[in-house]
């Protein structure tokens, strides 16, 4: 039986980059496209629809890991089997769908990460260095905390399978960007295994990116999430994001 793949897109002002994004999403592998708006100021919603986008819209803007919950939710919702989440900024490639799945498809993993360390493109690409530096010692302290041998864990290029989805609680997670860092921690917690594939880094001038500021922020949040992981492996506490 064919499985259901569902590409989920959370959108924040991607007018200019969502149609070179689209264009080059491989249609054969897709069944769905769904794009959330998260209460952008530009033509995001207008020419999602134009592509033929199911399209959803938050009224007011929730945030990036707020986005990413309605788009799972909503593509679990239309029976997905595969989830592909991909930023509509044209930062990561769309032609490597196929790949990104494989690993789910042949039942050996239920996370799959588009790496750009893999790649070795990350500073050849745009990556700025001091992104580079925090990601590189952030995911050398996941790897170390969560027995992992991941090249990196702050990719926006991912795929998940259902059984993942419908099993870790993400909508206990934050709304804010160290959603992600969550969702790979919640993974390893359930026992789920996780997959990389190499993925070319493109910084461009329309693609999004997160500030410094920010930056220090999601890497504070990276760490003390990692903490709550900790304690509650060793029964001291317990979170939410861990909560069957």
């Amino acid at each position: 039986m064919k499985e259901k793949v569902v590409v989920v897109m959370p959108a924040y002002n991607a007018a200019k980059t969502l149609e070179a994004t689209y264009n080059d999403i491989p249609k054969d592998e897709v069944d769905e496209i769904i794009l959330v708006d998260d209460a952008s100021h530009d033509e995001t919603v207008k020419k999602a629809k134009e592509l033929g986008l199911k399209v959803f819209v938050h009224p007011k803007n929730r945030g990036y890991g707020g986005n990413q919950k309605t788009c799972y939710t909503e593509a679990l919702r239309e029976g997905a089997d595969i989830i592909v989440m991909l930023h509509p900024d044209y930062q990561y490639d769309p032609k490597l769908i196929p790949e990104i799945i494989k690993p789910i498809k042949e039942g050996k993993a239920d996370l799959v990460l588009g790496s750009r360390l893999l790649s070795k493109t990350a500073l050849s690409g745009g990556m700025p260095l001091y992104k580079f530096i925090s990601n590189r010692f952030l995911t050398f302290v996941e790897n170390l905390v969560l027995n992992q041998h991941l090249s990196e864990f702050h990719t926006g290029f991912r795929a998940y399978s259902r059984r993942l989805l419908t099993t870790i609680p993400f909508m206990n997670n934050s709304e804010n960007f160290v959603f992600d860092t969550e969702v790979i921690v919640q993974t390893v917690f359930f026992g789920f295994k996780i997959a990389e594939i190499p993925c070319p880094t493109r910084y461009l001038k329309d693609s999004s990116s997160i500030n410094f500021i920010n930056s220090v922020i999601y890497g504070t949040q990276t760490l003390h999430t990692l903490i709550k992981y900790i304690l509650c492996k060793l029964n001291i506490k317990k979170y939410p994001i861990f909560r069957s």
